[in-house]
């Protein structure tokens, strides 16, 4: 059996450590597959539930020097409030970092700059005392920032080094060198007192902290989405007891349980009504502003706004079963996905931390034995080609546009099954619609009635009565009709279905036959020349339902499944982005192409068995291109599954679609512009990310080596490099959220 978890991961710093976790786990021998998404901290493992257990894969990830806990989709602290919380700790742990070096700094940066300095911190009277108050104010701020050891050293000893090795490493470096010159200014040799590198320690430190800090409040920004959804989601529910009410907890509540919502109150589960009546906004749930209303016997969603009236409930579905934990689930997948131009970082960073060091190590020695440089000199540049290096714009470029771009979906009601869907729908060439519930309502409807000496009126009340007695959808649509225009039903005796051809029954004495031309033909009704032409005449897409009164022909009732109001103007946009065609039913011929020809198809597949859609769909497949189905994920799962991507048009609750990649839940088709718009802007961010990623480390760790100071340009201090090393960082989210914001 196969089981799928998602587990949240502690000490993640880079794309190095996220790969590292990720390939742990995928040598387990029981996983199918592992994806571990660093913006969101989370490891998604599908694997054989008998051949493994939890406990393995908590022990694989703390082999490599990680903690993993198993996530739940309804535990208490949420991503965003777990970003906040670790977004306070560093918060506090920088203010102090920055209160203990800026003495520090002015200290070193003072004597240099001829600053005023009290005597018995003077470097050239009272050299120990300079150095030992540097010491002194560097050892809390190492405590405070012992992660960055603690992860580093632990990841560089296993083998897998990490962005925390490179930070531990540079100022563990530099403050070994600073405590070596300390030492030697205590025994007499006071010229060490220029070699101190406390400051740089210091500062290095408190200002990747202040880049962390700023890096993971622009990361909880890309998860507002989630927060959003969760909080349609009451925390208290209203439970009926008998006479009385009870405000109890959301968890508490089980299934068959009797809930109170007042006016205005978001309704806290799935359930049906079981008194009472009100208007619902269901704007979340079906993007419509019309309130429905609702009573006795009427779904109710979670997450959707009571109006004026009391509405009492009973509990159809658990909290983790309900709409929106559905929703909820879509994307939080979606945005724990990777996509595949996330393998470009990947790959890169699998061998960059330990290129970086060897890179840090060779310039240290070419500068010392080379170039004959002092010990401070060659120091200085290894450090700054440590600290410079920048694996975590990497590793944040993909992931964080990928939660970006699907939580703006989100809000759109548009929901990316996975990353790699939001991916591959800008690369779609060509487009296969199914025409019932996706370019038409899907809702038959008489568009016309043509009468041959009779009202309108009379027919259609006749012709009602008689479809009364039917369940057969054109019934339906002659029975909507009626009850639109308030005409009372009539007295019926008589009624005979006839397989295959129609109705026949009595009304006001009279004999009354409804139904195609065949019924009309064996009952002996004919048609002269006048009537022919009129046939010819009406639209190929309409169907037709002849009526007879006493074997003469009345009337003809054109039935039409109407075009939506917004398929036009999709397959104009559609066409005009470069994207081909293809309509794809089982209606008729003639049906088909009439309305391909109004929404603006050119390639049209009629009279297809819905076994035969799935076919169409591979052979289109065979040049090579992106072939995406649009379908209402009902009659189509074959052609939705078989599909590079399957879009299913859903109608509010019909969002868990298993044969979809991508659910537009509003059910309006402008929403697949969107989408593949959406698509477009995020692909385009994340080839943006990863360009700056690229070409920051191409240039900068160079410049980091000393390049410059070769043909007499400036050497890069440490402290700048940290400082540029967390702004690409914060660079790479800060251009994700631009999606936030782009019009689509």
């Amino acid at each position: 059996m196969i089981k799928e978890e998602v587990y949240l991961i502690d000490g993640m710093t880079c794309a190095s450590c996220a790969l590292t976790v990720e390939k742990a786990v995928q040598k387990l021998p029981a996983t199918e597959k592992a994806t571990v998404n660093l913006a969101t901290e989370k490891l998604t493992i599908t694997y054989q539930d008998q051949a493994m257990k939890a406990e393995d894969i908590t022990q694989a990830i703390a082999n490599v020097g990680y903690q993993a806990s198993l996530y739940q989709a309804n535990q208490n602290e949420s991503l965003s409030q777990r970003q906040e919380r670790q977004s306070n700790h560093l918060w506090k742990r920088f203010l102090w970092s920055a209160l203990l070096t800026l003495p520090v700094l002015y200290l070193a940066m003072g004597s240099m700059l001829g600053a005023w300095l009290p005597h018995i911190f003077n470097p050239n009277w009272q050299p120990e005392n300079f150095a030992l108050l540097q010491l002194l104010f560097t050892l809390p701020v190492l405590y405070l920032s012992r992660d960055y050891y603690k992860n580093g050293f632990t990841s560089l000893f296993k083998g897998h080094p990490n962005m925390d090795t490179l930070v531990a490493l540079a100022t563990s470096f530099a403050f070994g060198y600073s405590l070596f010159a300390t030492f030697q200014i205590f025994r007499g040799e006071v010229h060490y007192r220029h070699s101190l590198y406390f400051e740089s320690v210091l500062v290095i430190l408190t200002l990747i902290t202040l880049g962390n800090f700023f890096e993971n409040k622009s990361k909880s920004r890309t998860s507002q989405a989630i927060q959003k959804l969760l909080s349609l989601k009451p925390n208290e529910v209203r439970l009926v007891k008998g006479e009385k009410q009870e405000l109890v907890p959301l968890a508490q509540v089980k299934l068959g349980d009797r809930v109170m919502i007042k006016p205005g109150e978001k309704i806290p589960v799935d359930g049906r009504v079981i008194s009472g009546q009100s208007y619902v906004d269901e704007a979340m749930l079906t993007g419509e502003s019309i309130a429905k209303v609702k009573q006795k016997d009427s779904l109710v969603y979670t997450g959707t706004i009571n109006g004026q009236g009391n509405l009492i409930v009973e509990v159809a579905k658990r909290e983790d079963e309900s709409f929106l934990a559905q929703i909820i689930s879509l994307v939080e997948t979606a945005q724990g996905s990777k996509a595949p131009i996330a393998k470009i970082a990947d790959q890169v960073s699998g061998v960059f931390v330990p290129i970086v060091i060897l890179l840090a190590i060779l310039t240290g020695l070419f500068w010392a034995f080379i170039m004959k440089e002092d010990i401070s000199f060659s120091l200085t540049t290894a450090i700054a080609v440590l600290i410079i290096a920048c694996p975590c714009a990497l590793g944040l470029a993909t992931p964080t546009a990928i939660m970006v771009g699907s939580g703006r979906a989100a809000e759109n009601g548009i929901f990316f099954k996975e990353g790699a869907h939001l991916e591959n729908l800008a690369q779609i060439k060509t487009l296969v619609f199914d025409k019932t519930g996706t370019i038409t309502q899907g809702q038959p409807q008489v568009s016309r009635i043509v009468s041959l000496d009779q009202t309108e009126k009379t027919i259609l009340q006749e012709v009602a009565s008689l479809e009364s007695w039917s369940e057969h959808p054109l019934g339906r649509a002659i029975l909507a009709k009626a009850a639109a225009e308030k005409l009372a039903l009539l007295p019926v005796q008589d009624f005979k279905v006839i397989s295959g051809q129609g109705l026949k029954g009595e009304i006001k004495n009279h004999s009354l036959q409804v139904g195609n031309r065949r019924l009309m033909t064996e009952n002996g009704v004919t048609f002269d020349q006048s009537i022919e032409e009129k046939l010819k005449a009406l639209p190929s897409q309409a169907t037709l339902v002849y009526v007879a009164k006493d074997y003469h022909l009345k009337a003809l009732i054109l039935i039409e499944d109407q075009i939506k109001a917004d398929s036009q103007v999709t397959m104009s946009a559609l066409k005009a982005a470069g994207i081909r065609l293809a309509l794809l039913t089982g209606d008729q011929k003639a049906t088909a192409e009439a309305i391909a020809q109004k929404v603006g198809i050119d390639q049209v597949y009629s009279e297809v068995l819905p076994t035969q859609k799935a076919a169409i769909i591979q052979s289109l497949q065979a040049n090579k291109e992106l072939v995406a189905m649009v379908g209402d994920g009902i009659n189509d799962a074959p052609a939705l599954a078989v599909a590079d991507l399957g879009i299913a048009i859903g109608s509010g609750t019909d969002i868990a679609i298993e044969s979809a990649d991508i659910i537009l839940m509003h059910a309006q088709l402008t929403d697949l512009i969107k989408a593949i718009a959406l698509s477009h802007q995020t692909i385009r961010i994340v080839k943006e990310n990863l360009f700056w990623a690229f070409i920051y480390n191409i240039l900068m760790i160079p410049i980091a080596m000393g390049a410059l100071h070769l043909f007499g340009g400036p050497l890069l201090n440490p402290m700048f490099a940290a400082m540029a090393m967390s702004l690409s960082s914060i660079s790479v989210v800060l251009n994700a959220l631009r999606l936030k914001s782009i019009k689509l």
